[in-house]
């Protein structure tokens, strides 16, 4: 949490990242938690394109859609969902608490165009309980992603068709 808010701060961002009472692993915990919809939850999720990791930035009310990274982020090859430890060692964070900055190296980004529906995003901030403000244009910003309205698809379920942010 505190790579993350030293980052916040080194950007500029508004937000600062906040420690909940309750848990906020998945999208549909954060949600409640914070009285907010499931789509303002930012679910960071790490795929390997080939042998390169990227990460997406969902919605918390949309599901994913692998096969759209490759083109996306202009990389090719086979796409993976990373398993913990890689999640883990590219981003230095567990799944359910991973930030979409502050990790240890720069990731290819890219980020689902349904965010901007909303004004207030919250995304992950390095902890399973801590979560930080922002807007779209800022999350774009800070996680040097592009942004591209292929990757997700609206989810059948709650929000927390990933299972983890």
């Amino acid at each position: 949490m505190e790579r993350v808010r030293a980052d916040l701060e080194a950007a500029g961002a508004a937000g600062r990242p906040i420690f909940l009472d309750a848990s906020a692993r998945t999208a549909e915990e954060a949600a409640r938690a914070l009285g907010v919809a499931p789509g303002q939850i930012v679910k960071s999720l790490l795929f390997l394109v080939g042998d390169r990791p990227v990460l997406a930035l969902v919605a918390g009310d949309r599901r994913c859609r692998p096969e759209a990274l490759g083109p996306a982020s202009g990389l090719h090859g086979p796409v993976v969902r990373a398993d913990p430890e890689t999640v883990r060692a590219v981003t230095g964070f567990a799944i359910g608490g991973v930030a979409p900055l502050g990790h240890p190296e720069p990731l290819p980004c890219v980020v689902d165009a349904s965010l901007a529906r909303f004004p207030v995003l919250w995304a992950a901030a390095g902890h399973p309980r801590a979560v930080f403000p922002t807007s779209f244009a800022e999350l774009v910003r800070l996680a040097g992603g592009v942004v591209d309205a292929r990757i997700a698809e609206p989810s059948a379920g709650s929000g927390s068709v990933e299972g983890a942010r």
